[in-house]
């Protein structure tokens, strides 16, 4: 059957896309839809969880890093919506909601001071900061969301302190705007790492695929949580403190498992100092593991323009010597 339909000279597949055969007869080269056993069939359901989940041509579009991150990220993503959910519910009782005494213009003011608040913040951080979330994206990554727990354990604690609910509150919003300049812009970053076939397009819209996906599941759980932990303030803040260590703990994984194949200055600092002590150059794999992804922790202690310095005074000694 084969030797009637011709010879098969090459076959081409693209990730999850169809198999394709190129034949030669009488000839002539015909590309034809291969539909072997082989070839992923679009009706099963794991073919169907890949296309609607997963980048096109997963897994040669993407970066061999792509799913380990985003396992983390998909962990951390349902912890952070869980504890999400006791903070929405603390802000909404710390405006009123239930409270008799409470007024519609009261919460009004206290939402939009909120929101005003956190659209300065937002700029203001982009200003001053937004030229750096590139080269240390996975510290800016990390730093956004111990912020995040910070602004949601706030807005837990405002209704505890009425006195100062405005200022808390306010004050979470501004972090959580800051939240979501480094949050979304070194997401950015990564996704430019990530994409392996200019298909940072996909890789986004995918992603924002899986997170609906996992703030759904979340939404499923906390129709559960909701009435346990109403009026009980300690399960509240247990549950808060649960939530948060897998969320650090996910997302401190989860950066700890991006592999950049570029330089920036902790990385850059890591190859040299360990080329200048024993000439052996680090895979990227090495360098990643090595550079710090919490801000304010420098590489190793080193710092690149002292290495660079003690490199020329080096050189200049080692010709002095030679002459």
């Amino acid at each position: 059957m084969e030797k009637d339909r011709g010879v098969v000279l090459a076959t081409e597949r693209y990730g999850s896309a169809e198999y394709w055969k190129y034949l030669a007869k009488d000839g002539a080269i015909q590309r034809r839809r291969d539909g072997s056993e082989g070839a992923p069939k679009g009706n099963s359901v794991i073919g169907v969880f890949k296309s609607v989940f997963l980048p096109q041509g997963y897994p040669e579009s993407v970066s061999d890093d792509y799913l380990q991150y985003q396992f983390w990220d998909t962990v951390q993503a349902f912890s952070s919506s869980l504890s999400g959910t006791l903070a929405t519910q603390a802000s909404l009782k710390g405006v009123g909601v239930g409270n008799q005494e409470a007024t519609v213009a009261a919460a009004t003011v206290t939402w939009l001071l909120r929101d005003g608040t956190g659209m300065l913040g937002r700029i203001l951080f982009a200003w001053q900061k937004g030229s750096k979330l590139d080269s240390d994206a996975k510290k800016w990554r990390l730093f956004a969301d111990v912020l995040n727990d910070i602004a949601m354990f706030m807005e837990i604690l405002a209704p505890y302190f009425p006195a100062c609910f405005t200022l808390i509150v306010c004050s979470a919003g501004v972090f959580k705007s800051i939240v979501g300049v480094a949050g979304g812009a070194t997401r950015a970053a990564l996704t430019v790492h990530q994409a392996r076939r200019d298909n940072m397009a996909d890789i986004s819209a995918k992603d924002g695929s899986q997170e609906t996906l996992v703030n759904l599941a979340g939404l499923l759980v906390s129709l559960i949580l909701i009435p346990l932990v109403t009026d009980n303030p300690i399960l509240t803040l247990s549950l808060f403190f649960l939530f948060t260590i897998l969320h650090l703990f996910a997302n401190y994984k989860a950066v700890r498992s991006v592999v950049m194949e570029t330089f920036n200055e902790a990385r850059l600092s890591i190859v040299l100092h360990q080329y200048l002590s024993d000439k052996r150059i680090l895979t990227p794999f090495e360098a990643n593991q090595r550079e710090p992804v919490f801000l304010g922790v420098e590489a190793a202690g080193w710092d690149i323009k002292r290495t660079l310095l003690d490199w020329d005074e080096w050189r200049v000694e080692w010709k002095t010597k030679s002459n």
